[in-house]
């Protein structure tokens, strides 16, 4: 199993990685979700995947196994900026605009961890290990940016795995329910204690 972060300057030294997480990305979100998100040969996208982004894939033989997008909370690309931060100023129609407890920061030492996932193929007795890779080198790529912490929305159970993975993670928002049942939350990640 590999962990990779790739963005728009080293992507090209990674093959099919960038496309093929795209596409797990949209076997998670578009095909077993049924989420409406845009979408083009297979595979999914929005408006944040830009050069301002970083992606996080472990992967094994081609196939991505979990993923992660991080955006820096100063990312501008047209009137948009980061997910959360553009829901809460009423741009984005799919998540609610009181998602967070505050007002979205924008800090260079503050990014957004979204479209956080591990693959449905993941056997249940590698998921947690799949899980940890993922946090870990998100962790660790987020330092490399100069980030001390994160601001998320995960399932709203997911805080619990952080904590059992050393990350000091605390709510940040109500739950937010979605029309498929799914119940997530928003989150700030301090990056201070996960120091390996």
């Amino acid at each position: 199993m590999q962990v990779t972060t790739l963005s728009f300057d080293n992507m090209h030294n990674h093959g099919e990685l960038f496309a093929n997480m795209l596409r797990a990305r949209h076997r998670t979100f578009i095909e077993h979700k049924n989420w409406d998100l845009p979408q083009a040969d297979g595979m999914e996208y929005d408006q944040y995947d830009t050069p301002a982004s970083r992606w996080v894939a472990v992967h094994e033989f081609g196939q991505v196994l979990a993923g992660v997008r991080l955006t820096p909370t100063t990312a501008r690309c047209g009137i948009y900026s980061y997910m959360i931060r553009d829901a809460q100023n009423g741009l984005l129609d799919t998540l609610p605009q009181d998602l967070l407890f505050e007002p979205a920061p924008v800090a260079p030492h503050i990014w957004e961890s979204s479209r956080v996932f591990v693959s449905e193929s993941v056997p249940a007795k590698l998921r947690l290990r799949v899980q940890c890779a993922l946090i870990d080198e998100m962790v660790r790529s987020a330092r490399t940016f100069g980030a001390t912490s994160l601001v998320g929305i995960v399932p709203e159970h997911s805080p619990r795995l952080a904590r059992r993975t050393g990350i000091d993670c605390q709510p940040a928002g109500r739950v937010i329910e979605t029309d498929d049942g799914d119940r997530s939350v928003c989150i700030n990640i301090s990056l201070a204690s996960k120091l390996h």
